[in-house]
């Protein structure tokens, strides 16, 4: 994939050690690092941090948030790496949503978070992987998740993680378009359909990403190994794929994302058109 790494887009939002919420109903909402820190806290304090995970705690525990150093320093290449995807994909979307959408387009945001963060979806985890908030027209991720793309996932290469922002920002294109929305009130309306219609929904982001892919082919920023290596990721993060990696029986009726053969036709389908049109009818 060729680019040049750069600064940070104007349209990321770091929040890596930016701190944790504490106390609250439920007590706090923290990760694996953060439960960390918290030990670590206590061993050098000699205080029982580790009680707030409780939410009760004892009178000699703080009751304001504990704070992490926030990130300095130059970006790292991922970050720039990320900041380069996003960027282009919403230059791309700047000039093709107007043209085959009849509407204008407006940027998405991009967080990032180690742990554990605060979304206008509600509680965003690493665990859950990257995903995008209507509500505040944000994509949320820990950039952790290449790590396991690449590991667990056998997806490897800078396309891959492109494609992933890629498929995150096609959900965005889907709520400036109307769809998301009428898709969200057609589930409540329907509660069995729910996994049906989110398939649907996962599979035209996969389509949108491809229609990304298409404008970098077209620019030649891309070559046919990263199209192999997008293809691939499309295909490892497939709910079959997922089941059998987790020793279960493979369930259509309980997919949510689509079969991995799904989601790397439905890529497919985009790349090779470039066409909104030829994404509204994937399955």
């Amino acid at each position: 994939m060729e680019w040049t790494p750069g600064g940070v887009s104007n349209d990321v939002e770091d929040r890596r050690g930016a701190g944790f919420r504490m106390g609250g109903i439920g007590g706090p909402h923290i990760g694996i690092g953060g439960a960390l820190i918290l030990l670590v806290l206590s061993l050098v304090f000699h205080r029982n941090f580790l009680a707030l995970l409780s939410g009760s705690g004892d009178d000699t525990a703080p009751s304001s948030a504990v704070t992490q150093q926030p990130v300095t320093g130059p970006p790292d290449r991922q970050v720039q790496l990320v900041s380069f995807v996003l960027d282009d994909v919403q230059k791309t979307w700047e000039t093709l949503l107007p043209q085959q959408g009849r509407r204008q387009y407006r940027h998405a945001k991009l967080v990032l978070f180690q742990d554990f963060t605060d979304s206008g979806c509600g509680s965003a985890q690493s665990a859950t992987g990257p995903f995008y908030c209507p509500t505040d027209e944000k994509v949320y991720i820990d950039l952790g998740f290449f790590n396991e793309l690449s590991q667990r996932f056998g997806a490897p290469g800078e396309f891959a993680q492109a494609y992933v922002l890629a498929h995150e920002v096609g959900h965005h294109v889907q709520k400036l378009l109307g769809i998301e929305g009428s898709v969200s009130r057609m589930q409540q309306s329907d509660p069995s359909s729910q996994n049906r219609l989110s398939v649907g929904l996962e599979l035209q982001a996969d389509c949108f990403a491809g229609i990304w892919g298409h404008s970098t082919e077209q620019r030649k920023i891309v070559d046919d190994a990263d199209i192999q290596a997008g293809l691939r990721a499309a295909s490892s993060v497939g709910d079959d794929r997922i089941q059998r990696m987790e020793g279960r029986r493979v369930s259509p009726e309980t997919f949510t994302h689509g079969s991995a053969a799904q989601r790397r036709a439905a890529f497919q389908k985009g790349l090779d058109s470039g066409m909104l049109s030829a994404c509204m009818d994937v399955q």
